[in-house]
């Protein structure tokens, strides 16, 4: 398919510098074109530019957009998701408003295990079509790349079958798909009494199967207080490159758990989360490739404190945004919601969370070469807003669907005019 879109309103990061992300005071720059227009063919951005200078032959293109006072936005690069799980958790929410905390949910075999015991019971083809609408769901929600993590099978043949259902996920969708093993997201109930036992599992035989069969692009390990520790997260982690997996890392939710420091040294892609980040922690990100990941709608729901955001640009470090979108701690994808909270809890400027939803988040997934930007080559991911004034607008008002039209792949997945 061949799409024009003219009289834009604004183009919103719109042909960037070649940079690999924005770090510090650059976040506060977002590059935009007013009253522009965008022209995409098969799965490419072909063109971007101003109305004033003129527009392509409207004759060459099979639908052509009016966008009279919408803004176009690069789709979302949803960097940390575990959305192939079998069953929600509302009762540990009931559970959490009456006064239990996660961990205590998690000590009673609640949380991440509440998860792996449905997840071991569900088939192959059910998780496959409850992820897949729910990807449809956040594509309709401006998503247009997305990470899912395994984690919730925690046990061989479970682990392998999320995994080979986000492999199918990537046959299904137009959406860009990246694949994380997350075995190490917490110690199964028959192994509490011999860990290492668990982790000679994860390393000596799920990991030679996954590299073998080219299951995942990364190795993530859920290092914080209560689950791995930092010198089993870089074990972990050590053994997983020798397969061609680059690390992440969950790190610091809980406590200070060194999980930022061991992913700096193992040159993870990204550590998220990071409710707990203070000057070491800031330090050790300094001039590392790694991109601190925050995901504040899981600080909204389960009542904690949130990552300082603010104090981690000021210090200079980039900042990406992801939504965590899980059963148990976060149960929902919708990004504009995710940016919101960044500039209402974590006092990030509106610019500054759109730069950490777009082109950091790409980068934090790895493909920043061709996502999280609008500009020719770049593959065509993005959505147009309803008529508003700024793009300021857009986590000012959290509550309301402000999408009228989403491209991915350069397909039309909504068109209600």
């Amino acid at each position: 398919m061949k799409i024009l879109i003219k009289n834009i309103k604004t183009i919103v990061q719109a042909n960037p510098a070649a940079n690999p992300k924005v770090s510090g005071k650059e976040m506060a720059n977002l590059p935009c074109i007013n009253d522009g227009w965008i022209s995409t063919e098969g799965d490419k951005i072909t063109g971007i530019g101003e109305m004033k200078e003129g527009l392509p032959s409207e004759s060459h293109y099979d639908h052509i957009i009016n966008a009279a006072g919408q803004l176009a936005f690069p789709a979302w690069c949803d960097s940390h998701t575990h959305i192939v799980y079998a069953g929600s958790r509302e009762g540990e929410f009931v559970d959490r408003i009456k006064g239990l905390t996660y961990e205590e949910i998690a000590k009673r075999g609640g949380g991440i295990l509440n998860s792996a015991e449905k997840l071991n019971k569900a088939s192959e083809d059910e998780l496959f079509e409850s992820a897949r609408a729910r990807l449809h769901e956040m594509a309709m929600n401006g998503t247009g790349a997305v990470e899912i993590k395994s984690g919730y099978g925690l046990s061989f043949d479970g682990e392998i079958k999320m995994l080979k259902v986000i492999q199918r996920l990537k046959h299904h969708t137009d959406m860009t798909i990246k694949a994380t093993f997350l075995g190490a997201h917490a110690i199964p109930l028959q192994y509490k009494q011999n860990r290492q036992e668990y982790i000679d599992l994860l390393i000596n035989e799920m990991l030679p199967f996954i590299g073998y069969e080219k299951l995942a692009d990364y190795c993530d390990v859920f290092c914080d207080r209560g689950f791995f520790t930092p010198d089993e997260t870089d074990t972990i982690l050590k053994a997983s490159a020798q397969y061609g997996l680059i690390p992440k890392i969950h790190a610091n939710e809980l406590d200070y758990s060194g999980g930022i420091q061991v992913g700096v040294k193992n040159n993870a892609l990204s550590v998220d989360h990071l409710e707990f980040t203070g000057d070491d922690e800031i330090k050790a990100l300094m001039n590392s490739v790694t991109m601190p990941t925050l995901l504040p709608s899981t600080a909204f729901f389960l009542g904690l404190k949130y990552a300082p955001a603010r104090k981690m640009i000021d210090a200079g470090l980039p900042v990406a945004l992801a939504s965590d979108y899980n059963p148990g701690s976060s149960p929902s994808g919708k990004m504009a919601f995710v940016i919101s909270l960044a500039c209402i809890k974590m006092k990030m400027l509106p610019e500054e969370a759109i730069n950490a939803a777009t082109i950091n988040s790409a980068y934090a997934m790895g493909i920043n070469n061709t996502h999280g930007t609008i500009k020719a080559g770049n593959r065509a991911n993005l959505f147009l807003t309803q008529p508003m004034s700024h793009y300021n607008y857009l986590p000012y008002s959290f509550g309301s669907d402000l999408i009228n039209t989403v491209i991915i792949g350069g397909k039309l997945y909504k068109h209600p005019n």
